[in-house]
């Protein structure tokens, strides 16, 4: 009788535990997330470092086993990359400026073609307000304030002081990851956990890396073969500026789903601009979609593979609040968090829940396998 009295209240003292362990983790949750929303600043530029060492880990790992120092081969690979990016966007600037510069003539012409739409669209509005208004009071004009007008040097200052400081952050944060490497990583995680070891979180941060690694260097060659293609499309159909809309592609090609629309939106917006038949404007959108669809739907997933695919729901859900959170740089992590998580659930002993959880939709096992045979049917 003691024994049977005795186990609900063993089982009645677990309860309380378990659910001030779940109110607990999901205090820090919220801490964590507040915290991060409002020091995004700082948090931005250590975070792309974290996420640009692992990928370019590899050739200083590389590197370091023909026995050149990681500090040597870290600061060539982020001089290297810098230089990268410095060369495109000069190359991408003039053309990008004249764009800009034609900005009004460009959206006269734009207006002046889409008029019956923006007619019928102007109407509809009218009419929500007169609805809306109805009934309603005028409230009294409020008298004018002037506003003190900032001078021209103090704004640029004001505007690329920070700019500045969070690219010198990311470049010497980026340098020290990558000169401590690894066992550095693994040290610095192992000692917040007392349950791991630094040789298990060395083993897990090697499978990050190469994973990552190897995910961005295939989708680096894949979205290049789709700005060339995209460029020589362009061309072909006569568009202004080509090698700037395939440049265009293969950068935002990195932002899943929502790169691809904005290319489209984009191009065809100079289509309608630059051409004045609307077959030409389908034939310009439609060859997009198609290298566009190629490239989602059979270069991905032959090249990548479902190691790497997560819930389309959860890249869009992650794209919405990396950008809430941190704006154009909370875009650009959140597909690599996604993959990160999933790469470390795939190599943890409990992690099957969450791959489930990240996981895509269609888990049919013989779709690569498809893919391959119809590659080399091509071939």
């Amino acid at each position: 009788m003691e024994s049977k009295q005795s186990r609900p209240d063993a089982n009645s003292s677990l309860v309380p535990h378990s659910w001030s362990t779940i109110a607990s983790k999901v205090v820090v949750g919220v801490a964590l997330g507040v915290l991060l929303y409002v020091a995004h600043t700082a948090f931005v530029p250590v975070a792309l470092a974290l996420l640009f060492s692992l990928i370019l880990s590899a050739p200083v790992e590389v590197m370091h086993t023909k026995r050149v120092p990681r500090s040597v081969s870290a600061v060539l690979i982020v001089v290297l990359v810098l230089s990268t990016m410095a060369g495109l966007v000069a190359v991408m600037w003039t053309p990008t400026q004249g764009w800009f510069a034609k900005a009004p003539q460009t959206m006269a012409t734009i207006k002046r073609r889409i008029q019956p739409a923006a007619t019928f669209m102007s109407r509809v509005d009218e009419l929500r307000k007169n609805a809306s208004n109805m009934g309603a009071t005028q409230p009294p004009a409020s008298p004018a304030v002037a506003v003190a007008s900032e001078s021209a040097p103090a704004l640029i200052l004001n505007v690329t002081a920070p700019a500045v400081a969070e690219v010198l952050t990311f470049a010497v944060v980026t340098l020290f990851l990558l000169t401590g490497g690894p066992p550095m990583l693994a040290r610095m995680t192992a000692a917040f956990v007392d349950s791991l070891q630094s040789s298990h979180v060395l083993n897990i941060i090697e499978q990050v890396r190469a994973e990552v690694g190897h995910f961005y260097l295939v989708t680096t060659l894949i979205n290049v073969a789709l700005g060339v293609a995209t460029g020589m499309a362009m061309w072909a159909w006569g568009m202004p500026t080509p090698y700037l809309w395939g440049a265009l592609a293969a950068i935002v090609n990195y932002i899943p789903y929502a790169g691809a629309v904005t290319t489209l939106l984009v191009i065809t917006l100079v289509a309608i601009v630059s051409f004045d038949t609307l077959g030409q404007v389908l034939g310009v959108a439609g060859t997009y979609v198609l290298l566009a669809t190629i490239e989602g739907q059979v270069a991905q997933p032959l090249l990548v593979g479902r190691r790497l695919e997560v819930n389309p729901l959860l890249i869009f859900l992650a794209l919405w609040f990396g950008g809430l959170f941190w704006g154009i740089a909370g875009i650009i992590l959140a597909t690599p968090v996604l993959v990160t998580l999933k790469v470390i659930a795939e190599n943890a002993k409990t992690g099957k829940s969450m791959m489930e959880f990240l996981g895509p939709n269609d888990q049919t096992p013989d779709r690569d396998a498809r893919l391959r045979k119809l590659a080399r049917r091509t071939a």
